[in-house]
């Protein structure tokens, strides 16, 4: 099945998406069409980038269904989900203390400046996951070092991949901060959870068919040569601010408006963030997204092709469009989310945060009793479509509104910093708590991981994280931010 004829569902919802959106209410802050028009020559390639390194993020979870068929120097499987865990763990933890250093780059040098590095830095370190993997399986140098050493190895270069991805969101952020008004930002997140949702797709289905088609190394390769092409795009098109791009800065009544003073060192900035009660609250909401979208992205799929022989999911509709329904399921989560926020709530995010909290609670509390029946897969994409519209929403429109343009780069640093938190804890829980897999003389996976008795564990992590997200949901359900100037 070629890539666009498995896409047209994604088009379709699109097109849509784009047809509801622009029969809504306009709400108009001054914009003429030439910034309109300006604006998304801006926003497109540098959210397509980001969706790219989605891609070059979770090819490890796609690389997976390979690495565990090939068996160590112990015949054991190569990648066993401890092993997935521990390599993702370390990644998610160098992702999430990278803010301390990326923050504050972004918010001196500019988003532009942190796209380029993070998609060059992601570009090399996937080159060199695809070089390692062509010398496993073509008994290239290093074959028998990587092999012995495959967990410390993949580590290393999976952990130096995550440095250069964290850059990917703070950029996005800080660049759209400047060209959004904060009234606009409710629906300026659900065009950044329609870009997690497409790099999903990209990652997980697109994913899927370059390793059926062209062999594991592509799978690191490929976002390799993506990411070439679009970081040449971006040094043509992407301005860190419309007067960058030759058009007038305004206004954007965020916690910046009115600061017209110096630019506060990074150490002051980051004080001052985590004085902030309301920034505190998402980060720790953020936390828990972390712990929840990866807890389902990650292990729906390794659930489903290692429980086969009893329940039968590996071959299902949903298992087999995993990333396509993950991408339709972010893209409704992110424009409902979106839309309800700026214009039923007044542009606050908590509501938004709290309403979709309470679905994913119950979803968890369903999903630990139904874990093993048939209809799981579509439970968990629901579960998928409300936990992306959070994320959207928090890390891509309320880090704005709080930090403000001025800083957003330390804020959505912080933010994301702690959904990478949230994701470490996952993977090691999940490295600890989920069953193991053993490889048979004909390299099929047998033993505790087989039997769904042994996955409870899978569903019943998510119930606390589900609870304290509704909570801190609430209690941010009235903040909105406040600059030194009032205008709008």
């Amino acid at each position: 099945m070629t890539v666009l004829s498995k896409m047209w569902p994604i088009l379709i919802l699109l097109a849509v998406v784009v047809f509801v959106i622009t029969r809504l209410p306009k709400i108009d802050v001054g914009h003429d069409d030439r910034f309109r028009r300006r604006r998304v020559w801006n926003w497109l390639p540098l959210g397509l980038t980001y969706a790219l390194l989605y891609m070059g993020r979770y090819n490890l979870t796609v690389s997976k269904r390979a690495f565990e068929e090939m068996a160590n120097a112990d015949g054991a499987a190569l990648m066993a989900n401890a092993d997935f865990g521990v390599i993702f763990g370390v990644g998610t933890i160098v992702y999430g203390l990278s803010f301390l250093i990326n923050g504050p780059l972004t918010d001196r040098f500019g988003g532009r400046f942190s796209i380029l590095v993070g998609a060059g830095g992601a570009l090399l370190m996937n080159l060199v996951m695809g070089l390692a993997s062509l010398s496993l399986l073509h008994q290239g140098v290093g074959n028998e070092f990587i092999a012995r050493n495959f967990v410390i190895v993949f580590s290393v270069l999976y952990a130096a991949n995550m440095y250069f991805q964290s850059f990917g969101a703070v950029a996005i952020v800080k660049v759209n901060a400047s060209w959004f008004h904060v009234r606009e930002r409710g629906v300026f997140g659900a065009i950044f959870g329609i870009l997690i949702s497409l790099g999903i797709y990209f990652a997980f289905d697109l994913g899927g068919m370059i390793l059926r088609g062209m062999g594991l190394a592509w799978v690191f390769l490929m976002p390799a040569i993506l990411l070439g092409v679009f970081l040449l795009i971006d040094i043509g098109l992407v301005r860190n601010t419309p007067a960058d791009a030759g058009l007038e800065n305004f206004n954007t009544a965020d916690a910046s408006s009115g600061d017209d003073g110096p630019r506060l060192g990074a150490i002051k900035v980051f004080k001052m963030m985590m004085r902030n009660p309301v920034i505190v609250t998402i980060a720790i909401i953020e936390f828990c997204s972390g712990f929840l979208r990866q807890a389902i992205m990650n292990w729906y799929g390794i659930f489903a092709k290692q429980t086969d022989a009893i329940l039968g999911l590996k071959d299902s509709f949903v298992n087999e469009n995993w990333g396509l329904l993950l991408c339709c399921a972010g893209i409704l989560g992110g424009v409902v989310a979106g839309t309800i926020s700026d214009h039923v709530f007044q542009s606050r995010r908590g509501p938004v945060a709290a309403v979709l909290y309470g679905v994913m609670l119950v979803g968890a509390i369903v999903l630990t009793f139904t874990y093993d029946q048939f209809f799981v897969g579509w439970l968990v994409v629901i579960m998928s479509m409300a936990v992306i519209g959070v994320h959207g929403m928090l890390s891509g429109t309320a880090s704005m509104d709080f930090g403000g343009s001025k800083n957003v780069g330390i804020a959505v640093g912080i933010i994301d910093g702690f959904v990478y938190l949230g994701t470490a804890v996952m993977s090691f829980t999940y490295a600890f708590v989920l069953p193991g897999e053993q490889l048979d003389a004909a390299g099929k996976i047998i033993g505790p991981a087989t039997d769904p008795a042994n996955w409870r564990p899978w569903p019943l992590a998510m119930i606390p994280m589900a609870i304290i997200g509704l909570i801190l949901g609430l209690r941010v359900w009235n903040a909105k931010p406040k600059g030194k100037s009032a205008a709008h």
